[in-house]
């Protein structure tokens, strides 16, 4: 593998095992096995339940109720920057030339990505009075640069150093939605939505983000001014905790013969091992119910309350099942069962569970279908919703089968999928929803321990990309996703949610869609 003592040290200076080190290479050689898709999972085939209307307001209910029983928090991945956000605008910053058919050809831009959309709809964004506070300290005003042509200058006041540095900060970080008492970040929207379904005893939010070591402290800064205002405001105390992507979680870079890359210096090159990586951050979090939600997809005040409603019905359903699977395994735990009771918890396995048993269980003795039930249930318990694809399909909720022959539910992210295979290409195009990212989670045993989130994860569903470093390509590996691969083997429930719980922001543009605007 060429390593040196040199590399061993500083492997080892990470804290990573150099044996971890062997099976990185070993999958940049290899590579990773293409996901197996049986059928995608729909509301006809059982694989996505639908909340109907009287059981939305019964579990809404519930939740309520019993919210206080149980140590909840909220988490919320927040470490990447959101210069890809503003991936139009740094690309027009580096070639206009300010010429008059550039700025002509700009202005004339109708596309909703385009820069010129962004620029005609510039006063519509709810950072508009900072930026133009900050061209007004440098002795200009953004609508007289616009008027004179000068539109990289603007550009460079919203994503530059030397304006309000958007480009190299945190989404957390960024001005989302215009509201009468002022602007708020998407951080300060995430503090509203916590005290509605993450707070529990003694009017206690808790939420926890990732965030990257060089904006902990703004973030410290920020935190201690807005949460007095938003504990007065709402009536809730919120406790915040933070952590940072591990340094042991990073992965090995190669280069294209599949040789560790080096540095300049002769070091090895390492690489954060993408999202993934946050299964032992979550790892960590010693809360019950643990609701995961990605920073950019909010939406302002007018918009939440279908948010708020499954958001409560997703938490109260995996207490509903949590709470009876902990029943049925203080029974197989006892032994103190007969064949009726056994197949009433194995129904329940099948159908309010999710898991696929076997035709080989029919074959098994008494003790066999106790101890194989048994694995079963004591798993970790994940409820994600779901929303309609309404566009073109792509990586969402599937029927798999793993190379043991084991059939269940998985969420499956489009690399992840041999496109190559017309079978495979026919059950992408016929899915019917995909994956918002919107999660509620049990970690916790029948017996009160939490378990090590770490073994359940399939390390043969990473992936493998092409990067540049100093001008030269690089294979980078990324460690199974977070709510793929990392969470493989916990047991999984899909739930219809509706499409207004799903408002990303993945350019500076989609905050110009409705959802993101004042009425």
């Amino acid at each position: 593998m060429q390593l040196q003592p040199k590399d061993l040290d500083q492997i080892r200076n990470k804290g990573i095992d150099p044996e971890q080190i062997e099976r990185q290479l070993g999958y940049f050689r290899k590579g990773f096995p293409f996901m197996q898709l049986i059928e995608p999972a729909t509301i006809d085939n059982g694989g996505i339940r639908r909340i109907e209307d009287g059981e939305l307001r019964l579990l809404i209910e519930n939740f309520d109720k019993r919210k206080n029983d149980y140590d909840i928090i909220k988490f919320v991945p927040a470490s990447g920057a959101a210069s890809r956000m503003f991936k139009h605008l740094f690309e027009f910053s580096q070639s206009f030339m300010g010429t008059k058919e550039e700025i002509l050809a700009t202005m004339s831009q109708t596309d909703f990505n385009s820069v010129g959309y962004f620029l005609k709809n510039l006063s519509k964004f709810a950072f508009y009075d900072d930026l133009k506070a900050v061209a007004a300290s440098a002795g200009e005003d953004i609508e007289q640069l616009i008027e004179e042509g000068k539109l990289g200058r603007v550009v460079d006041y919203l994503i530059g150093e030397r304006g309000l540095d958007y480009g190299s900060l945190p989404k957390a970080l960024l001005k989302f939605h215009w509201y009468p008492e002022g602007s708020r970040l998407a951080l300060e929207e995430h503090l509203v939505e916590a005290a509605v379904y993450a707070e529990g005893q003694d009017k206690v939010a808790k939420l926890h983000f990732t965030i990257s070591p060089e904006h902990k402290a703004r973030f410290i800064e920020l935190l201690d001014e807005l949460k007095p205002i938003y504990e007065s405001r709402l009536g809730v105390k919120y406790n915040i905790s933070f952590s940072e992507q591990k340094s042991s979680t990073d992965t090995i870079a190669v280069d294209m013969n599949n040789q560790p890359f080096r540095n300049d210096d002769g070091t090895l090159l390492f690489r954060p091992g993408g999202h993934g990586a946050l299964i032992e951050n979550l790892n960590d979090l010693n809360e019950e119910i643990i609701f995961i939600k990605n920073i950019d997809n909010i939406v302002p005040d007018r918009l939440r309350a279908t948010t708020y409603d499954y958001k409560k019905a997703i938490g109260a359903l995996l207490i509903n099942l949590q709470e009876q699977t902990f029943e049925y395994l203080d029974l197989l735990d006892s032994g103190a069962l007969d064949e009726a009771e056994l197949e009433k918890i194995a129904d329940f396995a099948r159908k309010e569970l999710m898991i696929n048993i076997p035709v080989v269980y029919e074959g098994y003795d008494f003790m066999e279908k106790m101890d194989y039930l048994f694995t079963q249930l004591n798993r970790p318990i994940r409820i994600c919703g779901m929303v309609k694809n309404e566009g073109e399909p792509g990586g969402g909720p599937f029927w798999v089968v793993s190379p043991e022959g084991v059939k269940s539910l998985q969420i499956v992210e489009s690399s992840q999928i041999d496109m190559n295979d017309p079978e495979q290409q026919e059950i992408v195009k016929s899915a019917t929803h995909f994956n918002p990212v919107d999660l509620v989670c049990g970690v916790y045993s029948f017996r009160g321990e939490k378990f090590d989130l770490t073994t359940f994860v399939d390390n043969n569903t990473g992936f493998i990309s092409t990067k540049f470093k100093d001008g030269r390509p690089l294979k980078a590996l990324e460690l199974p996703g977070l709510w793929n691969g990392a969470m493989s083997d916990w047991i999984t429930i899909f739930v219809e949610t509706p499409l207004i719980t799903f408002n990303p922001v993945k350019t500076v543009n989609d905050l110009l869609r409705p959802q993101h605007q004042p009425e």
